[in-house]
């Protein structure tokens, strides 16, 4: 076959077929988004195979919702290689199985001694998208230790892929994508669009929202900057996941500095993420994830404010704005978004180092031979 990363392997690993299963291209998730597009770049390494028993190599993108309902029982019945993209997969288990099936792979993973802890968590299973108790305890155990190999993300996630089993772990970032980058005059009409005219310092949170992305923490901070620098706004853009969500975004519609936007396609995104003078990412309870609209943010130059955590670990310390979790969380916010408001130079500066770090690490092309390489390890 030739040496891993080589040009020997390469060409040789073209014949290689390789089943590919994630998302259909189209679902409301950002799994499906990464996996089409890493899809094409991987075909220099092999041969996507749609006929699944041909296949030399499975690469399962496994995630914590329905969409992988099959996906995960293909990657425990035929093993392969797993594309980590949730650490945590709790909440995928409490909301694609019965009680008796939650608890069977409860048990599993942590033993007969702690059912009484299982059969609690599946009777407060309403809360398992804010109580820190289910970030807890991952249930990776089974499809950790039948993959050949397991690719995550972020240091984080490779931690929790190794203390539950896995065999081998591949830490390759997200990829970041700098095609197709919106100019000045796109930048200018949206904020237009929105109202965020000259001299508005623009805040954005993107993406899929639920309540770990801390969006009633970011409002808070973001009331309590308004009052003291009413030359600012908060964007909040895309679905939401959970009602108690959507009546409180409800309920902030008439809030003068607050902008709301559903769904955004692909090349809205882009423009959107690229217009803001700063994005609120938080995410805690974490699970592992690495958020791809943070990464395609700080690739355009926009600083990110984002929760201090294992997941972000591998980020130079000049090129990320961190929030402590937990009692310091609402001052840190609240004293960043006024150091962006304040002194935008800095703001810009930290941009640049995240802009910088990204297109250095996460550049596609690189992101891709390290899948061939995790691919050959994995075949072999």
């Amino acid at each position: 076959m030739g040496s891993c990363g080589n040009g020997a392997f390469r060409t040789a690993q073209k014949t290689m077929k390789l089943g590919y299963h994630a998302p259909p291209p189209g679902s409301r998730s950002g799994v499906a988004d990464y996996a089409a597009r890493l899809r094409p770049a991987l075909e220099k390494f092999a041969a996507i195979e749609l006929d699944a028993a041909a296949a030399d190599l499975h690469l399962y993108h496994l995630g914590n919702n329905r969409l992988h309902e099959d996906i995960y029982a293909r990657a425990v019945a035929t093993p392969g290689l797993v594309v980590l993209h949730d650490a945590v997969l709790q909440h995928f288990f409490l909301g694609t199985c019965s009680q008796e099936q939650y608890l069977a792979e409860w048990v599993f993973n942590y033993g007969e001694w702690k059912r009484d802890l299982g059969e609690e968590l599946w009777r407060d299973r309403t809360r398992a998208s804010v109580d820190a108790r289910y970030f807890r305890f991952p249930m990776l155990r089974r499809v950790m230790e039948q993959s050949r190999g397991v690719i995550v993300h972020n240091p984080g996630a490779a931690a929790i892929a190794i203390e539950h089993g896995a065999r081998q772990v591949f830490t390759i970032p997200h990829f970041f994508e700098s095609e197709g980058e919106p100019d000045a005059f796109d930048i200018a009409r949206f904020r237009c669009h929105i109202g965020a005219e000259a001299g508005t310092t623009l805040f954005g949170i993107f993406g899929y929202l639920r309540e770990p992305k801390r969006i009633s923490q970011c409002i808070n901070a973001f009331r309590k900057l308004r009052a003291l620098r009413p030359q600012t706004v908060l964007l909040i853009a895309g679905d939401v996941i959970s009602r108690e969500l959507a009546r409180l975004l409800a309920s902030e519609a008439a809030h003068p500095g607050i902008r709301r936007l559903g769904h955004l396609s692909d090349a809205d995104l882009k423009v959107a993420g690229a217009s803001v003078d700063c994005c609120l990412n938080l995410r805690y309870p974490a699970a592992g994830e690495t958020s791809g609209i943070a990464t395609r943010v700080m690739g355009s130059g926009i600083p990110v404010i984002a929760t201090d955590s294992p997941e972000n670990a591998d980020i130079p310390p000049d090129a990320l704005l961190r929030v402590t979790p937990g009692v310091a969380e609402a001052m840190e916010l609240f004293n960043h978004m006024l150091m962006v408001t304040e002194f935008p130079q800095i703001a810009r500066a930290v941009g640049m180092n995240g802009k910088a770090h990204v297109r250095l690490n996460h550049a596609l092309v690189n992101v891709a031979d390290l899948y061939g390489d995790a691919l050959c390890k994995s075949v072999s």
